[in-house]
Formats: C-alpha cells, sequence, structure tokens
C-alpha cells in the first residue's frame, strides 16, 4: 500500500495537460492583446480623425459663410456633423448631435472663432465598439470617444496680393462725404473739431470693413489722384521685387509669392497705372471667364477652379496714417497694410475695377500673432 501511494506521488503522468492550460490562457490573453487592443487604437484614431474634420468643417463654415450664425439651422454646426459623421469609426458612422458641437471662446483673440466637436461610439449612445476576443473574459464592448477644436483665427499676412490698395472703411462725420477729412486746408492744418473716425482692426468700436456685415458687397474701385482718401479710390502699389507697369500688370494678372504682412508700408506706384490695370485685369479674368458671382448664396459659381483665380486679395490701408502723413509733409501717400479683404474681380472698365468681397483665407507670420480682427482668416486645429 505504501509503494503504491509513493508511485501514485511521484507519477509525472498529465503534468504536461496543466502547462498546456496554463500556455493556452498565456496564448489568448496575448491573442486579446493583439486583436481587440489593435482594433481599439484603431478606433481610437478614427474617431480622433471624426473630430478633427468635423472640426475643420465648422471653422471652415464660420469663415466663409458667417461667425454668427451658431444655431443648428446655420451653416457651421450641420457641416461639422456632416464631416465628422463621413468618417467612419470601425465601418459606423459616430454620434454627432447638435449639442455635441459647441464655439468657446479664443483666449487669444478674444473672439469666438472655434469650433468643439465631441465624437462618440459608447453604450449610452447605443453605438459602443463590440470587442471580439475580449468576449469571452466577460467584455462585450468599449466606449470609444474623441474631441478636436479647429479655429478660424486671423490672419497677419498674405500672398497672391493686388498691386493696388483701398482705404478701410471709417465713420464719416464731414460734409461732403467724399473723403477722409482729419484736418483743415485739405488734410494739412489743424486737427478738425468734428474729424471722420477711424477704428483700426481689433480695437473696440473696430469701423472697418466686416466679413461678415460686408460679405458680397459690391466695390467699384476707381483711380486715386494720389492727394485724397477716398471710398473705393485705389492707389497703386509696388510688391517687392517689382516695379514699372509691366510687373504692376503681371501682379495682376498672376499670384505674386511674396509675403506682405500686417504693418507693412506699402511703396507707391508713381506712373499712369490705368491701362495696366485694365490689361492686367482683363488677363485675369480671361483665365475662369464662367465665373461669377451668385447673389443668392453670395459666393462664386461656374468656376473651372475649386478656388477661382479671380477671387484676388486687395489690402487695406490705414486712412489715419495716411492724413498724419500728409499733414507732416511727407512726400508720396503713406500706404500702411492695416487689413485685408477677398475681392472677387467680375468685370473691367476704363481704370475701374468692379467686384465684391467675399471671405479669403490667409497666413501667419512668423514674427508676429494674429491680427485680432483681420478680415482674413487661417484654418487650423487647436487642440
Amino acid at each position: 500500500m505504501i509503494q503504491r501511494l509513493q508511485h501514485v506521488r511521484d507519477d509525472e503522468r498529465g503534468i504536461s495537460i496543466i502547462f498546456v492550460s496554463l500556455g493556452f490562457m498565456a496564448f489568448l490573453s496575448a491573442t486579446t492583446l493583439a486583436i481587440d487592443v489593435g482594433m481599439l487604437m484603431t478606433a481610437r484614431t478614427q474617431a480622433q480623425n471624426a473630430a478633427d474634420a468635423g472640426a475643420l468643417a465648422g471653422a471652415t463654415a464660420l469663415a466663409f459663410n458667417s461667425f454668427t450664425d451658431q444655431s443648428a439651422s446655420g451653416r457651421a454646426v450641420p457641416s461639422a456633423i456632416n464631416a465628422a459623421k463621413a468618417n467612419l469609426v470601425i465601418g459606423q458612422a459616430p454620434s454627432v448631435t447638435f449639442a455635441d458641437v459647441t464655439f468657446p471662446k479664443d483666449p487669444v483673440t478674444g473672439e469666438f472663432d472655434a469650433v468643439r466637436v465631441l465624437v462618440h461610439r459608447t453604450q449610452a449612445r447605443g453605438n459602443p465598439v463590440a470587442t471580439l476576443i475580449a468576449q469571452m473574459f466577460g467584455v462585450q464592448t468599449v466606449d470609444i470617444n474623441a474631441t478636436a477644436t479647429a479655429g478660424a483665427v486671423p490672419a497677419n499676412a498674405e500672398i497672391c496680393v493686388l498691386p493696388l490698395t483701398i482705404p478701410d472703411k471709417w465713420i464719416e462725420k464731414q460734409s461732403p462725404a467724399d473723403s477722409f477729412d482729419m484736418y483743415d486746408d485739405d488734410n494739412k492744418g489743424n486737427l478738425l473739431s468734428n474729424p471722420d473716425v477711424y477704428v483700426p482692426p481689433g480695437q473696440t468700436g473696430a469701423t472697418g470693413y466686416n466679413p461678415d456685415t460686408d460679405k458680397g458687397l459690391q466695390l467699384v474701385l476707381k483711380t486715386n489722384n494720389g492727394t485724397k482718401v477716398a471710398p473705393s479710390m485705389y492707389n497703386p502699389w509696388d510688391l517687392p521685387g517689382s516695379v514699372g507697369g509691366n510687373d504692376y500688370r503681371n501682379n495682376i494678372a498672376s499670384c505674386n509669392p511674396n509675403l506682405v504682412k500686417m504693418g507693412d508700408n506699402m511703396v507707391p506706384e508713381n506712373g499712369n497705372m490705368v491701362g495696366p490695370t485694365h490689361q492686367g485685369t482683363d488677363d485675369l479674368i480671361a483665365q475662369d471667364p464662367n465665373a461669377y458671382w451668385d447673389t443668392f448664396c453670395d459666393c462664386v459659381k461656374g468656376s473651372a477652379f475649386p478656388v477661382s483665380p479671380r477671387i484676388r486679395v486687395v489690402p487695406l490701408y490705414d486712412p489715419v496714417v495716411y492724413a498724419q502723413g500728409r499733414q507732416s509733409g511727407k512726400s508720396g501717400p503713406q500706404l500702411q497694410v492695416v487689413n485685408y479683404v477677398g475681392f472677387f474681380i467680375e468685370s473691367n472698365g476704363s481704370g475701374e475695377v468692379i467686384g465684391r468681397m467675399t471671405p479669403i483665407l490667409g497666413k501667419i507670420s512668423g514674427n508676429g500673432p494674429p491680427s485680432i480682427g483681420g478680415f482674413a482668416r487661417v484654418l487650423m486645429l487647436v487642440q
């Protein structure tokens, strides 16, 4: 009996089953990590892509449609939701509701120029991500969430700038209302008791052109005699590296890649630019002849391009700097960039350029912060 018990004690048959069972559990656990964790990481990445796409779509709608319309029936909210849902998460659209799209205040610009989007594949929304191997361990589903914030922040630099500039908008206090008046005696004497008022963008009570209220505004740009600031009267100027009529004409007909920044001083072109303005504008219109301005949507239709080349950047100059320069006796007009407007060129007359104001994208120069209150915008993910 004792020998039999000793035999049973020393018998190692069947021990391999124990090791195989333990190994199988380890292998199953590793498989869970390899399959389910990998799938969930993919789901998380796809959810983030959906949130990013939604936030950027919402910011684009802010810039090109309306900064003030944050309602469910506006353009920004539906654009954000549709773009987010178009990006599937493990083969299924994420849940995004109107409440998941918000408009946080930008701490840098002080404007509501950002869009935050939340996307969900969760149990609470009825669309969690199902696991595969982990179900054997009682984990049936996993919740996936993602958030992104994109901004349509003010730009402080531009390229493809037209070589003509007009004054930014001011509040008229003088009569007749045909020029910007700060000083008596044709802007060379004493400060007027009730001068015209100009407040630059980014300051309280800014008077300049506004991307919401002035979208679609038609302007007739007329050549300026260089002696006064008048609405829509343009001053020709030389872009960096350019001089003379041929360069001026080419800079209208094609994109000059030089960066023009807020605060830059534009060098006036003193020659008669009526002819080159007409020729360059004709050349530009010929590049996209079927494009036209649709007053129903306040946008360009019929273009052969994603963005019509006839949409160009017009730099705005500070009328106060201009007036102060004339009052101090400086030679030539003082043209300092204070803002930009997008301008779709509709038609061309004798020395006149007719077009519509439209939102535009710009750039941020590494040498300075965004220009708060600027017309041009930069679309970027900020979170």
